[in-house]
């Protein structure tokens, strides 16, 4: 048997995998002069920990209010829950109680209706968007620079000053008070449009386009077997910007809906703390925070299809 042939010892295979992760460890690291030093790696350190307690502090306190009763909520600690741990789960079914009491058990047909909105509103736009963009990215046609200007002016626009004449739309063909009349006007993002442009231009290459032409491929079979693949980033960033501006709108479906049956989760606790007699925050701190964990789970399920530049480098030269 020669040499090549015989089985390794374990440590070699040890001192092998440790030689390799080395070899990964060090492959990308920058030249000495132009690494960080120490002071600036401290800097960025404890600006990154202030930047998270910045973020993260909102939903801890909202989690400590929503365990206390109206008088807690000015009498005890602010920082720290107001009963002991082994009565938390006590406190948190009365707050729950209380909510579902106020809303009149529509709180989580309002948390679905804003899932509703938000999703389809998302989905739709996201399509659209992407589609317009590739083809004002890849396309010549005429009136191509007057469209790109007037939609970009659209992004100026504040969304408030658009709501009463789209309800004055919605109202002249009897859509008023009604689902589609807050998921077509979510379904038009020129944010995502300009998204959607920008992405197209620098990750679908034009010699890959040219080359699936030459194999025959018509243009709708380029766009949804290639094109959105190499857009799927920009797919997930459109989607999730589209679908948390859905989800936080208040003025459209305020203007559009009278049914408190159709209400997103906003209107519906807006309407509850517009109430004269109502006081308990606490219950309205345990609906803005159960009302927020769907965005929460959103962001965290769709972090890993979240990347940037997935084209790159797949064309030589």
């Amino acid at each position: 048997m020669t040499d090549t042939m015989k089985p390794r010892s374990r440590s070699s295979i040890r001192a092998a995998r440790k030689a390799d992760r080395i070899r990964e460890k060090t492959a990308n690291d920058l030249p000495r002069s132009m690494r960080p030093n120490f002071a600036v790696k401290t800097l960025t350190a404890v600006i990154l920990v202030f930047a998270l307690l910045y973020f993260l502090f909102p939903i801890y306190w909202a989690i400590l209010a929503s365990t206390k009763t109206p008088s807690q909520m000015t009498s005890s600690n602010g920082l720290w829950f107001a009963v002991p741990l082994n009565k938390l789960p006590d406190a948190i079914a009365d707050n729950y109680g209380i909510l579902l009491g106020w809303t009149r058990g529509n709180f989580w047909r309002w948390v679905g209706n804003s899932l509703i909105y938000s999703c389809v509103s998302g989905a739709i736009g996201t399509v659209v968007a992407v589609m317009a963009g590739y083809a004002t990215a890849k396309f010549r046609f005429r009136g191509k620079g007057t469209t790109i200007g007037i939609i970009m002016a659209a992004m100026l626009m504040p969304a408030a000053l658009l709501t009463i004449p789209q309800y004055a739309i919605f109202n002249s063909l009897h859509l008023d008070n009604t689902m589609l009349a807050v998921i077509i006007p979510g379904c038009v993002s020129p944010f995502g449009f300009f998204l959607g442009r920008v992405y197209a231009q620098s990750s679908v290459p034009n010699e890959l386009l040219e080359a699936a032409r030459i194999d025959g491929a018509s243009e709708t079979r380029i766009f949804f077997t290639i094109v959105l693949r190499l857009l799927a980033p920009a797919m997930v960033t459109i989607f999730l910007f589209m679908f948390v501006a859905a989800w936080n709108n208040f003025l459209l479906p305020l203007m559009m809906l009278s049914s408190d049956n159709l209400y997103p989760v906003t209107l519906g606790l807006y309407g509850m703390v517009s109430l004269a007699t109502f006081n308990d925050r606490g219950a309205l701190m345990m609906g803005s925070l159960l009302g927020v964990l769907p965005v929460i789970l959103l962001f965290l399920t769709l972090q890993r299809f979240w990347r940037a530049g997935l084209a790159a480098g797949s064309v030589k030269g």
